[in-house]
């Protein structure tokens, strides 16, 4: 048995060396399982690293005793630190997140009825990012190509730099004066109409637009002054061919690199903006359990947006192994 376990252990290790998209993955894969640990750990130590009761906390100073004492028993915090953890991990692979210190609602629940309404500000802010910067960059890229053009790449610079200096709650602010209370075009706040989300999906793209299409102009850029792009005007093809199907995909590899970045950093503009608007997400739920000091909620919540910043990650890094497989065997 034990001569058949090492022959196992020494072909998985053969296969692994052999092939560098099984070393990549399985190295990967280990750095987000280890990730997810920690951030669980952390987010369960949250509620006891508050200072004093955290129950009486939320249920207030003048709530009776045996009101504490009932939930915190139903929350089971009047269990070891040790019981409470296993007890917590193995709730988190069923769905059970806890409950809620105010109202004892499952904090998976109150999650599932906040998160489309964040997803769906979220994914159309990516988009609308996707759909401007892009297109924004490879223009500015071959329009100031060779030093031409030396006033509109000195506007793009500045106005770039100052649109992504600014905060995403004051350029929010700023919409809303302008078009919603000024104009009256939009919505001051909430959800109630299609335009309501105009607002609010500008306000977190304008920043990462304005970074985005500078990286990718830079890149381009570079790229336009490789030999395969010369040899590729040399053939004659047309302009949009060799912008499209030699420059950009070229472009995009290290441009993606950057990119888990600022969608990791969208993360903290929605919480902001959803308050800013009054926006039904997660971003309002958080704020208003940090102020109610529901500890529990606060804690489920946290957890999302953590694994939802792992996950950005590990799909961009999959893509840029695709994308560019030589960095792949390079790091294995």
């Amino acid at each position: 048995m034990a001569s058949t376990t090492t022959t196992q252990a020494i072909l998985i290790r053969s296969a692994r060396s052999d092939n560098p998209w099984v070393s990549f993955l399985v190295r990967r894969g280990g750095q987000f399982i280890l990730s997810v640990w920690v951030l669980v750990t952390a987010a369960f130590l949250m509620i006891h690293l508050v200072p004093g009761d955290p129950v009486r906390a939320a249920l207030g100073m003048n709530a009776p005793v045996e009101l504490v004492e009932a939930r915190r028993a139903a929350l089971g915090l009047d269990q070891p630190l040790a019981v409470q953890y296993v007890r917590y991990i193995g709730g988190l692979f069923t769905g059970d997140m806890g409950s809620s210190m105010l109202t004892s609602q499952p904090v998976s629940e109150i999650i599932s009825t906040r998160l489309p309404a964040t997803l769906q500000l979220a994914i159309l802010a990516v988009l609308l990012v996707l759909l401007v910067s892009v297109p924004l960059g490879v223009t500015m890229a071959v329009a100031t190509r060779g030093g031409r053009r030396r006033g509109l790449e000195l506007g793009f610079a500045t106005g770039s730099v100052v649109l992504a200096a600014i905060p995403e709650f004051l350029l929010a602010v700023g919409l809303v004066y302008i078009f919603a209370v000024s104009l009256g075009w939009f919505p001051v706040a909430g959800n109630t109409a299609p335009l309501a989300l105009v607002l609010p999906i500008v306000a977190l793209a304008l920043g990462p637009i304005a970074v985005f299409s500078r990286i990718i102009r830079v890149e381009v850029l570079s790229v336009l002054g490789q030999d395969f792009i010369r040899t590729a005007r040399a053939k004659r093809l047309a302009p949009h061919r060799i912008y499209s199907r030699h420059a950009l995909p070229n472009a995009m590899t290290a441009t993606l690199t950057l990119t888990g970045l600022l969608l990791t950093g969208m993360v903290a503009g929605t919480v902001l903006v959803e308050n800013v608007f009054a926006w039904p997400g997660l971003g309002t739920m958080i704020v208003q359990s940090i102020l109610s000091k529901d500890y529990s909620v606060v804690q489920g919540i946290v957890l999302v947006y953590g694994v939802g910043v792992l996950l950005v990650n590990l799909v961009i890094d999959v893509i840029l192994a695709i994308l560019d497989p030589r960095s792949t065997i390079r790091e294995a």
